[in-house]
């Protein structure tokens, strides 16, 4: 969709809801109906695809284009979590301390994986809603099991406010231990809910 369409449309369908369905909620279920099976959704969005002669034809596997890719899906998942109250807050600090370190996790473990396998990634689902920790989590399609898992949890210590801990689990340990990315400060104030 044309950007200079695409803006209007959101505003309106904003409007017309009472902000009741977001445009990114509208847009999902539009794509997954145009697909009957959501597998096959999941798969053909995954695909690097390029088109050609009025057909589309997989192109070859580009590893960096590939790790961009899945790095700007993890920034858009993750203010999706954040939602409209909490991202303008905290929007310039997780991009200047956090992605960084998210990025640095995800190349890590991408280092990990032989080509054939690593394409087989993906980052699932939607973020988690009101006080689920869950921003996202990288899959794999060969297995169907987590390989990351990436949270925020809100922390309070005593008399020092509240502060977000962004940290994440691995399947290597069983998901048992906290790798850290770093923590952002809130405000002394209880902080919205996630997604609203």
């Amino acid at each position: 969709m044309n950007k200079w369409l695409r803006k209007p449309l959101f505003v309106l369908i904003s409007i017309l809801t009472f902000g009741l369905v977001t445009p990114t909620q509208l847009m999902n279920s539009v794509y997954a109906e145009n697909f009957k099976d959501i597998d096959a959704f999941e798969a053909t969005a995954d695909r690097n695809i390029t088109r050609q002669n009025g057909f589309y034809e997989e192109s070859e596997f580009n590893r960096e284009e590939f790790m961009e890719q899945l790095i700007k899906q993890a920034e858009i998942q993750s203010y999706q979590k954040f939602g409209t109250k909490i991202k303008p807050v905290i929007e310039d600090e997780f991009r200047e301390v956090i992605l960084p370190n998210i990025e640095l996790a995800i190349a890590q473990t991408a280092d990990q994986f032989p080509e054939e396998d690593l394409k087989t990634l993906t980052i699932s689902e939607q973020p988690g809603s009101g006080l689920s920790e869950k921003i996202f989590n990288i899959k794999s399609h060969l297995t169907g099991e987590d390989i990351l898992r990436f949270h925020v949890r809100r922390d309070n210590p005593p008399q020092a406010g509240y502060w977000f801990n962004f940290h994440y689990h691995t399947i290597y340990d069983g998901y048992q231990s906290h790798h850290e990315l770093g923590t952002i400060y809130w405000a002394k104030n209880t902080p919205p809910k996630w997604m609203s």
